[in-house]
């Protein structure tokens, strides 16, 4: 099986499951300006969480991205931390969701909710 991505400036890879989902959500929303903002934050056992959600704002400094059709924003404070990482979407009977593979992270918590 092979997994078509695309690689953004800051080093964002959003695979087409993923972006799929991410354009299937943001049309039930009916709002056309939104788009998935990815960030990190303070936060979680293990120091820092990644924050996935639906954003219309423009902030100085984003990095916005185009992946299918489907925007995609990156602070500039998180975007260090999100270089060369990919965002997956699963669907199999054991778990369903967004997954983040960072190769930035040295550490994750049990929960797998939070990384260092």
């Amino acid at each position: 099986m092979t997994v078509e991505s695309k690689t953004t400036q800051q080093g964002l890879i959003l695979t087409d499951a993923a972006a799929a989902k991410v354009k299937s959500l943001l049309e039930q929303q009916g709002e056309p300006d939104l788009q998935l903002r990815v960030a990190v934050q303070p936060g979680g056992c293990s120091g820092l969480r990644y924050q996935l959600f639906f954003d219309d704002r423009k902030m100085d400094g984003d990095v916005v991205s185009d992946f299918g059709g489907v925007g995609v924003v990156t602070d500039r404070m998180s975007a260090p931390y999100l270089m060369g990482a990919t965002i997956d979407f699963v669907d199999t009977i054991e778990k369903q969701g967004f997954t983040i593979d960072n190769p930035n992270a040295t550490g994750s918590c049990a929960c797998g909710d939070s990384f260092n």
